[in-house]
Formats: C-alpha cells, structure tokens, sequence
C-alpha cells in the first residue's frame, strides 16, 4: 500500500506539470492588459486641469516590469515554477499581499461548506438509490426519481437567487439571512455555542446549494449500480438459499455497488469547489470562490494561476483517496503484484 501511494505522488508530478502548463497557456489569452487596469485604478482622480488622464505609457511598462509582463511567455511560465515549487505564489496584483496568506484566510470557510456538503451527498443518496433498487418501479421510486430529475436540471445560481427573494426577506419569508457568515449583532464575547448557531443559521441555505445537484445525481448512479449488481448470478444463489433481503442488499450487494460511487468522488469535490464561485458570489461569502471570481475580474494572473494549482491538486487526491477506499471497500482489490 505505502509504494502505491508513493508510485501515484510521484505520477502527480508531470501530471501536474502539465496542468500548469495548458492553465497557463489558457490564462494568457484571456483579453485584457492586467497593468493597464492597474494604473487605471490607481489613476482615478487623478487628472489634469485639461480632463486627461495623467498615468502614461511609461507608468503601465513600470507596472509590467515590475510583474515581469514584459517578459516573453516561456519565461514567465518558468519564473512561476521557479515560485511554485518552492510554494510560493506571489504576490496579487490587487493589493500585493502574499497570495498564500490570503488563500489560508479564505480556505477554511471553503472547506468547511464543501465537506459538510460532501457528507450530506453521500450519506443521503446512498439510501436513497438503495432504496430505489430494491423498490424498482414502485410510487415511492417514481416519485423521487422524478424529484431528482427536476433538482439535477434546475442551475444553482437561480435556486439560490429564488431562495434569496422568497427565503431571506423581503416581500416574503424573512427565514434565513442573505449574506454573509455573521450576523451584524455578532460579537466576540458570544459563547461558543452562540457563535456556532449563528455561522450555522447564516451556512443553512449555501450548504443546500451545493448539495441539491450532487445529491440528485450521485443517488441515481447508486441506484443503476445496484441494480446492476443485484442482477448478478450470485445475488440470485443468495436469495435461493433463503437468506433474508436486507443481508442481500446490505452484506453482499451494497459493497460491490459502492465501488462506481467511490469512482464518482474524485470529480465531486473539486466540482464543489469549482461551484462555490457562484454561491459564494450570491451569498456574499468570504471564501476562495468569491477570491478567484475577483481575480478573474480583475485579471489577477498569479492568483487565477494558485487557484487553478489548488483545483487540480485536490483533484489529484481525490483520485487518490478512491483508490485507496477501493481496497476498503472489497479487500480483493490490492495495489501489489502477488508474489507466485
């Protein structure tokens, strides 16, 4: 197990390499001059009696030098790897603060939504596509696989602006607040428990938003994988020896049908990551989604270029994360070759 762990880092590494590389590539042709926008915000205000604009050509070539703009492509890229490996990102073209500190800032609020959401996804719809198997064609299947259906078509951002205008005030249900992760009477001198109740009513209606959509389709794959295995011959010689058809489904067939589930992993939580751009946007939350949405606005290379590092990084681990809880899942699975 431990030389399979260390054979798949060590795969990371040109994989990664090549990530960087096309991301790169892809963030350099994005139109717009990152220094000209910077000297456009710096300039405001900042005119002559005449109206013009006092920032010239010589303060934006200032401003390129100074982010090695000038620089031809390749050996921008290098400049950055060079950074990279020794885990530093730079610094952003937004305020210069280091982004690594402001990236740690943001994460953990990220994480947070993301892990509780990645909990309730699967500890949700692995019931229910059980259910749904073993209750083929029954009202009950019907009715929440046509449910499912309806929640995996509709789009995140407008449930959550629905959810906004009818939950959060307003005209309508003043249930839950609209932004944020505080509320404006928040203080530090709150009790723990009072703190944790405020953060969890204001994370109520964002957690939703990012586990709707994956609930809804992770629980139709657990259902189509399960009846493809309770169809197999030796879950038939398991019901003609009489056994009872909760042992069935729960002993024999649940394992062999999580394994696709375990597969499904790897893209659901770099996608919960990706999808926090437009929820954390809504909600007003301070995490890297609302970060990276920023950078991109404002064409903030080094920090597009770590968020884009960050997501393939998670992605690489939740490749590796499934194939080691294959191995839990059905013990027969081994990452060694056996010794004849």
């Amino acid at each position: 197990m431990i030389e399979y762990i260390i054979k798949r880092i060590l795969l990371f590494i040109p994989t990664l390499f090549a990530i960087t590389l096309i991301t790169f590539a892809i963030s350099r042709l994005a139109p717009g001059d990152p220094a000209e926008m910077k000297a456009g915000i710096g300039a405001q205000g900042m005119m002559s009696s005449g109206g013009k604009n006092m920032v010239n050509e010589e303060t934006i070539q200032l401003i390129r030098h100074q982010w090695h703009l000038d620089e031809p492509i390749w050996k921008q890229y290098v400049l950055w790897m060079n950074d990279l490996v020794h885990l530093n990102f730079g610094n952003s073209f937004i305020d210069q603060r280091p982004i690594l500190d402001k990236i740690l800032e943001r994460l953990p609020i990220t994480a947070t939504l993301s892990l509780i959401s990645l909990f309730l996804i699967y500890i949700i719809a692995i019931p229910i596509g059980i259910y749904s198997a073993s209750h083929q064609y029954s009202t009950m299947d019907k009715v929440s696989g046509g449910i499912l259906f309806m929640l995996y078509s509709l789009p995140d951002f407008w449930i959550a602006t629905m959810a906004i205008i009818f939950l959060c005030g307003g005209d309508y249900l003043g249930i839950f607040p609209s932004n944020g992760l505080y509320s404006m009477e928040y203080s530090s001198t709150w009790s723990l428990w009072d703190k944790a109740a405020d953060v969890g009513w204001h994370i109520v209606l964002p957690v939703i938003m990012y586990t709707y959509a994956g609930l809804a389709y992770l629980s139709r794959q657990m259902r189509g994988s399960m009846l493809e295995v309770i169809r197999q011959d030796y879950i038939r010689t398991a019901r003609a020896k009489g056994l009872d058809d909760r042992k069935v489904i729960y002993k024999h067939a649940l394992r062999n049908s999580l394994i696709p589930i375990i597969t499904l992993l790897a893209g659901i939580l770099p996608s919960l990551i990706g999808g926090s751009v437009i929820i954390e946007s809504i909600f007003s939350i301070p995490g890297i989604g609302q970060l990276g949405f920023q950078a991109l606005l404002s064409r903030d290379y080094p920090m597009i270029m770590a968020e884009l590092t960050v997501g393939a990084v998670l992605v690489l681990l939740g490749v590796l994360v499934a194939d080691l809880l294959y191995s839990i899942v059905d013990p027969r699975i081994v990452f060694t070759k056996k010794s004849v």
